[in-house]
């Protein structure tokens, strides 16, 4: 009998550059007036700047501008970034959580006492373990989030937290239940497979033949599963981009996206011009990094309201974009992660006293009232739950005051409308050009790796050892 031998491999080898050179940041507050620089020196891995991008829009903080560069095995990184009110940083236990985030081995993670300290509710964005989830996608329809919750509560399923997303006529949600009676996640598998089949069911109802639609219990990896982003994976794997075409037709023209190689460099160049709004870096870097593509130089900013962002990209083994549909399908993927969270209808904020069947009661409400959903999020905060509901009419159309005043006295509870979002304005169209492109960039500034070194060089001049 022959022996065989497997070579023996350390569990922590990979965190072992981590470790060996742990990631440095600073947080400066005096090299521009207007905003607060946070500069990141770490060694380089794939999707590291995915997770500094995630910690500050997890925090709603304004990345208004940013250089990046991770060519030769390390990251340098800077980001302009204010609160939501335009200010600098300048609450102590925030620079000190972000300083530890950036920085945090990702088995310990912050520390309690520092998150009591942020004095300020944070909102989780990984999907709970501590509950049961399902992933949901399918065709979009009116009083569909209704009818899967009106199900959930005939099930004694309580929803603790549910988000949903709507683009291109597809709907992805995902949604935390614990046993009403027991409390606690569903461990019983026959009636989680019982659960599974009714979701299905709703989900099933109304769809024609061959149209993709899936409902999967799902078991969160604690700290991993990160909403937004599996919510993109979720909508990008039911193929919603497809529909999406550039400056093809009025509905997207507002996203112009062009991706052209550098064969000088070996890098395909990815420009990207949209309308500005929270979380778009967090997006596009998103939507490349789940591609498998390696973000290796970038320079993002934004004037007013327009936001310019391109990026330096090779494939994961150093290629580059070699065909015509490969840089199409790339654009159609950016312009569908942009669109995704573009809001449409009025928003309405809901703070309530939480109650078993509360998210059948909502939507009930809704559907009642002739309103289809758009986006939602709602999660449960101790004895009390709170949610933002994006919300038309069934034909896309505003919400009347009247409709408004009717679901407050149906709900109860405090009930404000934020504000009537609207689809941006197209940007200007610019003229065809021939390159691969979904739509052109009409006087864009060019960008050279030259200018990035020099404000990387410029900005990462006082990096220090931070004091934990």
């Amino acid at each position: 009998m022959e022996n065989f031998y497997k070579p023996y491999f350390d569990p922590d080898y990979e965190s072992l550059i981590e470790r060996i050179h742990p990631p440095r940041v600073c947080i400066d507050n005096d090299a521009c007036q207007d905003c607060t620089l946070v500069k990141v020196d770490s060694a380089n891995k794939h999707g590291i700047l995915l997770e500094m991008v995630q910690v500050l829009t997890d925090l709603e903080l304004v990345i208004s501008k940013s250089y990046i560069c991770s060519d030769g095995g390390w990251f340098m990184d800077v980001f302009h970034v204010t609160d939501q009110l335009g200010n600098k940083l300048t609450d102590e236990s925030l620079i000190l959580y972000i300083q530890q985030a950036l920085c945090a081995n990702r088995k310990q993670g912050i520390s309690k006492e520092l998150q009591a300290r942020l004095g300020r509710e944070m909102n989780p964005r990984h999907v709970s373990t501590e509950h049961t989830a399902f992933e949901i996608t399918g065709t979009d329809r009116p009083g569909l989030m209704s009818e899967i919750s009106a199900v959930l509560a005939e099930l004694s399923c309580h929803v603790t937290a549910a988000v949903a997303w709507t683009h291109n006529s597809r709907v992805a949600c995902i949604i935390c239940l614990e046993d009403e009676l027991k409390g606690g996640p569903i461990r019983d598998p026959e009636r989680l497979a019982h659960v599974e089949e009714q979701l299905e069911n709703v989900v099933e109802a109304r769809h024609q033949s061959g149209e993709r639609r899936r409902v999967r219990l799902t078991a969160p990896v604690a700290g991993r599963t990160h909403t937004d982003r599996r919510l993109h994976q979720l909508m990008f794997a039911d193929k919603d981009y497809e529909r999406c075409c550039g400056g093809c037709d009025g509905g997207s023209d507002r996203i112009q996206v062009s991706i052209e190689n550098c064969k000088e460099k070996g890098y395909s160049v990815v420009n990207v011009k949209s309308r500005d709004r929270p979380k778009l870096l967090f997006d596009t870097v998103c939507t490349l990094t789940d591609m498998q593509y390696v973000v290796f130089h970038a320079a993002v900013s934004s004037k007013g309201s327009i936001a310019v962002q391109e990026y330096f990209i090779r494939q994961m083994d150093g290629c580059t974009l070699g065909t015509e549909s490969e840089r199409n399908r790339v654009a159609q993927c950016l312009i569908a992660a942009i669109e995704r969270r573009v809001t449409h209808g009025l928003r309405l904020d809901i703070r309530i006293k939480n109650r078993l069947g509360l998210l059948s009661d909502i939507t009930r409400v809704f559907r009642e009232n002739g309103l289809s959903i758009r986006m939602a999020e709602i999660g449960i905060h101790g004895e009390r739950a709170s949610g933002s509901f994006y919300v038309t009419d069934v034909s896309g159309r505003d919400v009347s005051p009247n409709t408004v005043e009717l679901i407050r006295k149906e709900i109860g509870g405090t009930i404000m409308a934020v504000n009537k979002s609207s689809v941006p304005p197209s940007l200007p169209a610019s003229p065809s050009r021939d390159r691969s492109t979904a739509s052109s960039v009409e006087n864009r500034p060019r960008f050279s790796l030259g200018t990035l070194w020099s404000q990387i060089e410029r900005f990462s001049s006082n990096f220090g050892p931070i004091g934990m």
